[in-house]
């Protein structure tokens, strides 16, 4: 039996002269696993060799626990060229894919999810500006975590519960207590990263990230990658690319 679904390739690796192994997010099924067989041939079902972000409606078979599923057709669409004419927006789009891919199950729809990707690659790919790439980038790391069951506490201290305010000078992030650590209860953790107390507030309210300078921004992105770094138990693969000292 077949199943039709629209789709986003995460990542392609070559199988033989001619095929691939790709894995796909799809609205309605989630992520699969798929041998793509001839999708390197010039005349495919597949019009051409998958890559990341080749996206359009795609034909398969059921996908079985764990296993490949068969690719039959994937009509792909030309909706995310774009990203490869600016190297920070291609990174940003490559990191979300990475954690799009580490961070999901096989078969476990989130068609909110793959809304949301799809929304963060039309908005990464339409600004020049890097601060403005990064926070899409930030946005779209917070809304993957809210849309997985696992969201930080940002409003709030993670452990004693103490609300968000401006008499808090300053902000940490913890992994290990899963979110914000007032100045009173940071001491208790060795884990964790501090923040300027402007950059906390856009992770609290993340309308704000549009709003704060691109050093900020980069405070934040330091204090994401940390957090995908202890979950992962490894950085992600685009660190290097993101990171600042």
């Amino acid at each position: 039996m077949l199943e039709k679904d629209q789709a986003i390739c995460l990542r392609a690796v070559n199988y033989s002269d001619t095929s691939q192994v790709v894995t796909l997010m799809t609205r309605d099924h989630g992520k699969i696993a798929c041998m793509a067989k001839g999708s390197k041939r010039p005349k495919s079902a597949m019009d051409g060799a998958i890559e990341p972000f080749s996206f359009g409606p795609a034909v398969f078979t059921i996908p079985k626990e764990d296993g490949l599923t068969t690719l039959s057709e994937f009509s792909q669409q030309l909706r995310f060229r774009p990203l490869r004419q600016n190297l920070f927006a291609l990174n940003c789009g490559l990191l979300a894919a990475e954690l799009m891919e580490s961070l999901t199950e096989m078969n476990d729809p989130h068609p909110q999810l793959f809304d949301a990707f799809v929304h963060f690659l039309d908005l990464v790919q339409s600004v020049s500006q890097t601060a403005a790439q990064l926070a899409h980038m930030i946005a779209f790391e917070l809304t993957l975590l809210q849309e997985i069951g696992i969201a930080p506490v940002t409003d709030r201290c993670a452990n004693c519960s103490d609300a968000f305010g401006s008499r808090w000078k300053y902000a940490y992030f913890s992994s290990e207590a899963k979110g914000l650590l007032c100045p009173g209860c940071e001491n208790a953790f060795v884990e964790k990263i501090r923040l300027d107390i402007h950059a906390a507030a856009a992770l609290s309210e993340p309308q704000r990230l549009s709003k704060i300078s691109e050093a900020l921004l980069r405070q934040l992105q330091n204090a994401m990658l940390h957090h995908f770094t202890q979950m992962l138990h490894r950085p992600p693969k685009l660190t290097q690319w993101f990171w600042t000292k």
